[in-house]
């Protein structure tokens, strides 16, 4: 039963929230190739797991598919901000394909540590969700290859060659505490295991993360704007759940049910790192559809990060006399 238009209700708007700086990159990567080469520009994935940022890049002259094979020849190529495995980067190489390698780079930072753990002699465990397009990249830029793991439960079930040489790294966008969780359950069973504690949780994640725990003591039923593909998004909704209030993770105003409404005082909204700001906007508005909204901002850890643009996008950005 939808709630009558007298309602009143409290939106509490968390920050921060939507676009982290890895994503912003990525979108910028696919405008300026498109501005600098023309269209189409070909990327290789979803650039973000966000579906009208995928139409609004699609409408400027981006085609996304889903392998490399499905570039034309000599078409400019872009790599999604979740990363590839050298497998990948290798076959737009042996095609001599003209790539812009748009992975964050947080998530090039892991695979450096993985690579390095390698040439030590470690065995490394990724601590992921298997066939996520950001863990695929990962197992395939680790030589070797790693031992998955994403509860510590699977802990106990790892094969290992040596318990005295293993190493691990994690997925960028997973839930801090769970996380921390599977850690402790390495460094029970593996004692002399190295690795980064959560640090390798990009920081955008881990200050969603905290502002959802801050909204969730005081709100009554929690919004998270974003993509059901999307991990960092999928995580805040958990989070929410976990914390005892009724949580929804929504691609758009939409797929809001006005039921949900119902004996609500205090809606709290966020989004996913992926997630534009018109979309919370919009949800915004469409619960203005069925209650009388008094909007709060709540003050969060102010992010002040930016990424630079790869090299080759740089380079052809200044002879074409734009501004990088």
């Amino acid at each position: 039963m939808a709630p009558k238009k007298n309602q009143k209700i409290d939106v509490w708007l968390a920050s921060p929230r939507g676009f982290c700086a890895g994503v912003e990159r990525a979108i910028e990567i696919v405008e300026r190739a498109i501005d600098l080469y023309g269209p189409p520009v070909y990327v290789r994935h979803e650039i973000v797991h966000n579906k009208r940022v995928v139409e609004t890049l699609r409408a400027k002259g981006a085609v996304f598919v889903e392998e490399v094979d499905d570039v034309p020849d000599g078409a400019v190529t872009i790599f999604s901000a979740h990363g590839v495995s050298e497998t990948v980067e290798n076959q737009a190489k042996d095609r001599n394909l003209p790539v812009i390698d748009a992975t964050c780079p947080l998530v090039s930072k892991v695979h450096k540590e993985g690579q390095n753990h390698a040439k030590m002699d470690r065995q490394v465990i990724l601590i992921g969700h298997e066939g996520h397009p950001e863990v695929e990249g990962t197992q395939g830029r680790i030589p070797g290859g790693v031992l998955l793991v994403i509860k510590p439960k699977d802990v106990a079930k790892l094969d290992v060659r040596d318990p005295d040489k293993l190493a691990y790294v994690t997925q960028t966008t997973l839930s801090v505490d769970e996380t921390r969780e599977v850690i402790e359950a390495l460094k029970k069973r593996f004692p002399t295991i190295i690795g980064p504690d959560v640090k390798d949780i990009c920081y955008a994640t881990q200050n969603r993360q905290q502002a959802v725990r801050n909204l969730a003591e005081h709100v009554d039923l929690l919004l998270v704007v974003g993509a059901t593909n999307s991990s960092n998004s999928n995580r805040l909704r958990e989070i929410g759940t976990e914390l005892g209030v009724p949580s929804y993770l929504i691609d758009d105003a939409e797929n809001l049910d006005p039921a949900w409404l119902k004996d609500v005082d205090i809606v709290g909204v966020t989004a996913g790192a992926s997630a534009p700001e018109e979309l919370v906007q919009e949800v915004i508005a469409r619960l203005g559809d069925f209650a009388e909204v008094k909007l709060t901002k709540v003050h969060g850890v102010e992010e002040n990060i930016t990424f630079k643009l790869p090299r080759e996008l740089k380079e052809a950005v200044r002879q074409n006399g734009q501004h990088a």
